[in-house]
């Protein structure tokens, strides 16, 4: 029996569970896109949100035979993309509102590093779509290939897409 479309009651319950489990051990990913795509917290908040139920909506359809991180990934930036689509004018103006831009800052780190880390997302932050996406795949750690797999987009061109984010970058600074 397909145990992940089983709709008996308890089967619901099991697949709340599984969700909620995976969702939890997989919560960085969620607040980091939120993070990268939402620059008030209230704002990142609702995408946090929003993230987790489109997941849920979507997990039916979760093939576990891949890593849960590259599905929630590609939901996670697919529901970002599209948050930023519908409210870009918002957007534009709390930015250019807000002089601090996030309240992320590392209270225990030096203040050198807590800029560094304001300047690079300030970067991150006036990239398009894709390339914020593949910048946050790619400061998690992410290979190649998996940035590839959850953009859709060729290995090859992800690393090129990354060493031209990285020169931009040097040139910022």
């Amino acid at each position: 029996m397909d145990t992940m479309h089983d709709t008996r009651p308890e089967h619901a319950v099991d697949s709340q569970a599984q969700f909620a489990d995976l969702l939890q051990r997989h919560r960085g990913i969620v607040l980091k896109v939120a993070h990268g795509y939402a620059w008030q917290a209230e704002d990142r908040a609702d995408l946090a949100q929003e993230i987790a139920a489109q997941a849920w909506r979507a997990f039916a359809r979760y093939d576990a035979s891949r890593p849960f991180s590259t599905w929630l990934y590609r939901i996670a930036l697919n529901v970002a993309i599209s948050f930023v689509r519908e409210n870009s004018q918002r957007i534009r103006h709390d930015v250019a509102l807000d002089p601090e831009l996030h309240d992320v800052a590392d209270h225990t780190a030096s203040p050198e590093r807590e800029q560094q880390v304001q300047v690079l997302y300030r970067f991150i932050q006036r990239q398009a779509p894709l390339e914020r996406a593949l910048l946050l795949l790619y400061l998690d750690g992410h290979a190649n290939r998996d940035i590839a797999d959850v953009l859709g987009i060729g290995e090859s061109n992800v690393g090129t897409k990354i060493n031209r984010l990285k020169q931009r970058l040097r040139d910022e600074l």
